[in-house]
């Protein structure tokens, strides 16, 4: 299978990270890909406050010149894992990043590679790092990974903050402090902004391999009951183009035909990539966009990007990553106060945006009405 852009961005921050700096040269002869797409490579994760560029050179953010040693007196240590540095969480972890410089903290970063049964021995890896609290992503996909490998950050022995990831009612990981995205209000703004546009119930076309995308098609459901609407058919399970064509063609065809047989004229897309792909393949069927359908992504990681700028719900990414640092900088801090009385836990969920572009057909964010 032809690895992603994102699996070689994981792999090319790893090496940076172990290394601590690293040459473009040398990063392409690790990686197995030309210069240019190395420099190509480099450039993009820079962009995003993922790596600095030094002199012919990139580093890890705030490693430069650094023995790798945590010297007594330069503030708070933090642990962050993720189940990836690039997409969406690549603006989880820059919001954290930011947030750990703003407290004079040290960030140290960790990626699990959507491996699950690993998440705990990297989470210890932290702590031999020297990490005193930990921003913990799990990289679960499905409901089985939560159940399976749910309960370990309740057990480490320093503070942790659940990011984007929601615990079983009832379990010792309900009692964690956690920040996430709001993803059911997220998905209501959008079928309440579609049918508002007399586009009538809007389909939902998702993936169900990650926790955003079942958040999603829970959210789903329960919008239809809070609008009072019938959903138009089942959902649509979408996969990415690249790893299952068949899958993807069979995607677009079942929303091809709820269009030209006129149970739907809108649909929310989960995720941006997916959208922007379902949205040429449609044209090259005959379909438009917005004429023939209203369409809304969800992510906003490029729905500006592309030809039909996609309107789409954005989930708060930048944000949950700075709250969720804010909140282990207090709890960290409240430990080394000794306070008499333990501090309530914090479940913060923040509200995601709909960002209204061309793809739904109403007047762009800023437009003259």
């Amino acid at each position: 299978m032809r690895e992603s852009a994102a699996e070689r961005h994981d792999r090319l921050l790893a090496l940076v990270r172990e290394r601590g700096t690293a040459r473009v040269s040398e990063l392409a002869d690790r990686l197995g890909v030309s210069p240019v797409t190395a420099r190509r490579d480099v450039e993009a994760l820079a962009s995003k406050g993922l790596l600095d560029r030094v002199h012919g050179q990139v580093s890890w953010p705030g490693r430069a010149g650094e023995t790798g040693a945590v010297r007594p007196g330069e503030g708070l240590v933090l642990g962050l894992l993720a189940p990836s540095a690039t997409y969406y969480f690549a603006e989880v972890i820059r919001g954290a990043h930011e947030a750990a410089a703003r407290a004079d903290a040290r960030l140290i970063l960790r990626i699990s590679d959507y491996r699950p049964e690993e998440d705990r021995a990297r989470a210890e890896g932290l702590l031999a790092a020297g990490a005193e609290g930990l921003l913990v992503a799990p990289g679960w996909r499905g409901p089985e990974d939560r159940l399976a490998y749910g309960d370990w950050p309740a057990q480490m022995p320093v503070p942790a903050v659940l990011l984007e990831r929601r615990a079983e009612p009832g379990t010792a990981l309900d009692g964690v402090d956690r920040v996430v995205s709001d993803h059911g209000h997220g998905v209501l703004l959008a079928l309440r902004h579609l049918i508002g546009l007399g586009r009538g119930t809007p389909l939902l076309v998702a993936r169900g391999d990650s926790p955003t995308a079942l958040a999603v098609r829970t959210g789903y459901a329960e919008a239809l009951i809070t609008l009072g609407a019938a959903a138009p058919g089942p959902v649509i399970a979408s996969v990415p183009a690249d790893q299952d064509p068949e899958g993807f063609e069979r995607a677009v065809r079942a929303l091809h035909e709820a269009v030209v047989s006129g149970r739907a004229g809108a649909a929310l897309v989960h995720n941006d990539v997916d959208a922007i792909q379902i949205v040429q393949r449609l044209a090259e069927l005959g379909l438009s966009v917005p004429g023939d359908l209203a369409l809304i992504a969800y992510d906003d990681e490029v729905a500006a990007l592309a030809d039909i700028p996609l309107t789409a719900v954005a989930p708060p990414k930048r944000q949950v990553g700075r709250y969720a640092t804010e909140l282990l900088v207090e709890r960290l801090t409240e430990a080394r106060e000794a306070l008499d009385e333990e501090p309530a836990r914090r479940h913060l969920s923040l509200l995601p945006r709909l960002r209204v572009r061309s793809s739904c057909g109403a007047p762009p964010e800023g437009s003259a009405s």
